[in-house]
């Protein structure tokens, strides 16, 4: 597998209503560069209460920072209060936040979400919850500075955007127009020393 290596590791924040294809980016992102991911969706069947899982998954959260790895989180970014905190905690830990949202048509989103599934990971949702879940939902703003990505597109073409992001922020790291000079050895003429 590839691995993400990038000179300031990310924390990638996975944002998007139920049903816009979140799980899937995340999940294929995770496994094509061997990185940390951490879902909510997936804690929720193994406790009692959703407040509970956010705990655990904000415990996670906290372990995964101790890496120095880039991470994947999913869950727990609905509002832009919920993504300030975890961007807050990141750049505590020497990461930068990339917000990645994930957008689709309101109707296929609700499709996606509202009918019964085979996965018995992801939760089938009702019609109201799926409703009071979008209504609580705070899309980025500017200041965020997201990067979208279509919730209908393949993979590949997903990972392309992402990735071009990931690298550009990469390169303002590096902005050199030319190689390095590197200096030469001390002079020993005349007993002369030239540093």
């Amino acid at each position: 597998m590839k691995s993400l290596s990038l000179a300031q590791p990310h924390v990638i924040l996975m944002v998007g209503v139920p049903g816009s294809g979140k799980s899937f980016f995340a999940e294929n992102f995770a496994k094509t560069f061997n990185a940390p991911y951490t879902s909510l969706e997936k804690i929720i069947p193994h406790t009692t209460d959703d407040g509970a899982a956010l705990a655990i998954m904000q415990a996670q959260v906290t372990e995964l920072l101790k890496t120095r790895q880039s991470v994947i989180i999913e869950g727990g970014t609905d509002t832009r209060v919920e993504r300030e905190k975890l961007a807050r905690q990141a750049k505590v830990a020497g990461y930068e936040a990339l917000v990645v949202w994930v957008q689709i048509d309101p109707a296929s989103a609700k499709a996606r979400s509202v009918r019964p599934t085979k996965n018995k990971v992801n939760r089938t949702l009702t019609s109201e919850e799926y409703d009071r879940i979008v209504k609580r939902f705070t899309p980025p703003n500017a200041l965020e500075k997201p990067t979208v990505i279509s919730g209908k597109h393949t993979y590949a073409t997903q990972a392309k955007i992402v990735l071009k992001k990931l690298s550009a922020d990469r390169t303002k790291i590096s902005t050199h127009t030319a190689a390095p000079v590197r200096p030469e050895a001390p002079s020993r003429r005349n007993n002369i020393i030239v540093r």
